[in-house]
């Protein structure tokens, strides 16, 4: 197949361009190289230089394209008011302006990567009052070491569960909106095109080439950074926040098969791409140190950040089932290996 990768300079799009290729596939890298994941980089070999947003700078690109693959975002934490306007011009106008022009061009084969983030908080349930909805976590309770979300009855702490597919939505930063935005958007194009789309929920992308100390930088990176700096890893809270880690090789072969499987749907479906094993993040910090050069203890902080939920935990169930994708390396194995893999360069 012809497919399209946007994003294809970034940390999952080189893993994924590399992977369609090995496959057999023909790849036509586009990334507009933001300066806040390149740098002053030059674009690699082959890689079309374009702003997704700009619907008319298409041209040619399209043309006998089977899917597109839409990795290319402006990614973060996404917690200051002033990040809305970035977020929601690379985003959500660049998603919106990509549907267009494929829309114009006939290609109506689209895998999108969403995130985790659109989920907000995970799945609790109270032992005596089942699942339940958490609230916001006040800022009291997070000043007093409170961190778990209480039950809304009783005020018991409650309990984690997986989340599916079906969960709610509760996007609660600005990063997480533009997330939900895109598939949205995606969502109504499939509607009004007749088109079909696969959204892939990415959970924490860790792995070989993954940027250092840079928006894009996830809490493995910054715990790596710090022991390279002789430090201890930093964990806010207790350190008992749950995620689900999954490496950029699962990541890549997870966009394959949604390719690959994309041409024989239609509508619109959305996937959890994560390792299937629950780790803390205390668990994390002390798996990367384990495999670091000079190992040294994290330290858990009891800092907090506003923005942050508490626990959010994938079941990779409907992935396993309807696209036949599994992860490979599981966070035990991939976690220390990170603490020496090959990262970019810092950015500026």
């Amino acid at each position: 197949m012809r497919i399209v990768l946007t994003g294809s300079a970034g940390f999952i799009g080189t893993a994924i361009s590399a992977e369609l290729q090995r496959a057999g596939h023909e790849v036509v890298g586009v990334d507009v190289m933001l300066p806040q994941a390149h740098g002053d980089g030059a674009a690699p070999d082959g890689t079309h230089r374009l702003d997704v947003r700009d619907a008319e700078a298409w041209s040619g690109l399209l043309a006998g394209v089977d899917v597109v693959c839409h990795q290319a975002a402006l990614v973060g934490a996404g917690v200051r008011v002033a990040d809305l306007t970035g977020y929601a011009a690379h985003n959500d106008l660049g998603t919106a302006a990509l549907l267009v022009a494929m829309h114009e061009r006939g290609v109506d084969r689209l895998v999108l990567a969403s995130s985790m983030v659109v989920y907000g908080e995970g799945r609790y349930s109270c032992a005596e009052h089942g699942e339940q909805p958490p609230g916001l976590r006040t800022l009291p309770e997070l000043e007093a070491g409170h961190f778990e979300n209480p039950c809304p009855v009783c005020s018991e702490p409650l309990g984690w569960e997986l989340v599916d597919e079906d969960a709610r939505l509760d996007p609660r930063s600005s990063y997480a909106a533009s997330k939900l935005a895109q598939e949205h958007y995606t969502s109504a194009w499939v509607r009004q095109a007749g088109a079909a789309a696969i959204a892939l929920r990415y959970h924490n992308v860790y792995g070989p080439g993954m940027p250092r100390d840079t928006p894009y930088s996830g809490v493995a990176a910054m715990f790596r950074s710090s022991l390279e700096r002789g430090e201890a890893p930093q964990v806010y809270e207790d350190g008992g926040q749950m995620r689900d880690f999954v490496h950029v090789a699962d990541v890549a072969r997870a966009n394959v098969a949604a390719i690959e499987a994309a041409g024989d749907r239609t509508g619109f479906a959305a996937y959890n791409v994560c390792s299937g094993v629950p780790v803390p993040i205390g668990e994390v910090a002390s798996a990367v140190a384990r495999g670091a050069a000079v190992p040294r203890e994290p330290e858990i902080t009891g800092r907090y950040r506003l923005g942050d939920v508490r626990h959010v935990v994938a079941s990779p169930e409907r992935a396993k089932r309807e696209l036949g994708f599994s992860a490979q390396i599981t966070p035990d194995v991939g976690l220390p290996q990170f603490a020496t893999a090959a990262l970019r360069a810092p950015v500026g």
